[in-house]
């Protein structure tokens, strides 16, 4: 099969995608321009300085350095997932700790079972997904906290005040926002293949892969995603729900 070489100039082409959107953007005066402006340029920047550092960690093959990029990414992560965390005191701390539990606890699976092997060049793509999808719904589960407390609020109250514990009066909410959650990594395993072509499925056809082997990887990482998903928001969802009361047990004002 004929191996494909993005050249710069197929790159430069490629970017009349980006003025598409912009003319889109003006014309319609969505006032975007200087967002995809921003964005687009801080994404080439990014990666090319990503690309160059996995280069040398990949020809390195070290360890430890792996488990740095593997916490790097898990940082970030929690670093991003925070931003959705209004009303929740120590949300980096907390994110930090279900990113990086699912994350290490899906890596480890997957290193035992002989699905991936513990090098770089197959640990760290690995763990960007597990993580970013972690970081997705660890973000959603935030939201939906405070939202549900917000919009639930005296119903909180008058169970706090016939007696019930913080927990108890709680369960619904911290059930609903876990289940909401987990709704889009749930529905986007219902489509794939049928819908969509995931980035790995796809970029392993696109490398000359056999489909079929192609097609096992991305079973696998379905496995993977839905198992993060459903583990960090479990664990971002108890530990945050604690977050709306205080020393009292009394519910904060919520913002």
């Amino acid at each position: 099969m004929n191996q494909h070489n993005i050249t710069n100039e197929s790159l430069g082409l490629a970017l009349g995608l980006v003025l598409i959107a912009l003319i889109v953007s003006r014309k319609e005066k969505l006032g975007l321009e200087k967002d995809i402006v921003w964005s687009v340029s801080r994404a080439i920047v990014q990666l090319i300085i990503v690309g160059y550092v996995l280069k040398s960690v990949f020809e390195l093959n070290n360890a430890a350095l792996t488990v740095l990029m593997v916490l790097f990414i898990c940082v970030n992560a929690a670093l991003n997932a925070r931003k959705r965390s209004r009303n929740i005191d120590h949300a980096f701390i907390l994110s930090f700790v279900a990113i990086t539990l699912s994350t290490t606890l899906t890596l480890v699976i997957l290193v035992l079972s002989g699905s991936i092997a513990f090098i770089p060049m197959q640990v760290i793509p690995i763990s960007g997904m597990i993580a970013g999808n972690a970081m997705v719904a660890v973000g959603l589960c935030y939201s939906n906290l405070n939202q549900r407390f917000g919009d639930n609020r005296q119903k909180i109250l008058e169970m706090l005040s016939l007696g019930a514990s913080v927990k108890v009066a709680s369960a619904v909410i911290i059930r609903d926002s876990i289940r909401s959650a987990m709704i889009p990594t749930v529905d986007a395993a219902k489509t794939v293949g049928l819908v969509s072509l995931p980035g790995m499925m796809s970029g392993l056809i696109f490398a000359g892969i056999d489909p079929v082997k192609a097609i096992k990887y991305q079973i696998m990482v379905t496995f993977m995603l839905l198992g993060t998903a459903s583990l960090s928001t479990i664990i971002a969802g108890y530990l945050a729900y604690r977050r709306f009361y205080n020393a009292r047990a009394q519910l904060k004002e919520i913002k």
